[in-house]
């Protein structure tokens, strides 16, 4: 359904009816910005990256052919866009072999905390990621995007895009791990 209303914005836009956009912006600004910010780094260059993906997209409109989500063509053209002004600034992105590796993800134990500071705990945590890990995570846990929707937005192998959000996991259990130990042992 979701994406039926998307497909029924883009219609009106591909038709001329442009200020029909500002509902795609709309939808989609927080997530596009955030996926900027973290992997620049830097308020501001994201605030321009997430408005250049926005302005790319409406003037790529017409090559969207709806084989994929349109969030996942948005995504992609947001990762791309922030990956190629990283490499303007010569800042060097890593990037790790094809392996696969099974998934046997850990499970948080944060039951015994009150909603509003689970929410606080994730999120300090996921800000401690980096830019390329809170990207996939944000992608697959909040978006709730398909490895292969993930794959075509960064255009990583499917083997590495499960590489990198393994690795991102255990790295979130080992931050919030660290941080309930800290908070137990400030409660002792």
């Amino acid at each position: 359904m979701e994406q039926k209303n998307d497909i029924y914005y883009i219609e009106k836009v591909k038709n001329g009816q442009t200020n029909q956009f500002s509902y795609i912006v709309e939808k989609y600004q927080d997530i596009v910005f955030s996926i900027a910010l973290k992997v620049l780094r830097n308020r501001e260059d994201a605030e321009e990256m997430a408005q250049e993906s926005f302005i790319k997209a409406y003037k790529s409109l017409h090559t969207f052919k709806g084989t994929a989500k349109f969030s996942t063509w948005l995504y992609r053209i947001t990762y791309n866009n922030c990956i190629s002004e990283i490499r303007k600034k010569k800042q060097y992105f890593v990037s790790t072999d094809d392996i696969e590796i099974k998934d046997d993800s850990e499970e948080f134990d944060l039951d015994g905390i009150p909603a509003e500071n689970r929410a606080k705990y994730i999120q300090a945590a996921l800000d401690k990621l980096n830019g390329e890990e809170y990207t996939l995570v944000l992608l697959y846990y909040f978006e709730n995007q398909s490895i292969n929707e993930i794959c075509k937005a960064t255009k990583l192998s499917a083997s590495n895009a499960k590489v990198k959000l393994h690795r991102a996991r255990k790295k979130l259990y080992t931050i919030l791990n660290e941080m309930l130990k800290e908070e137990l042992y400030t409660i002792l």
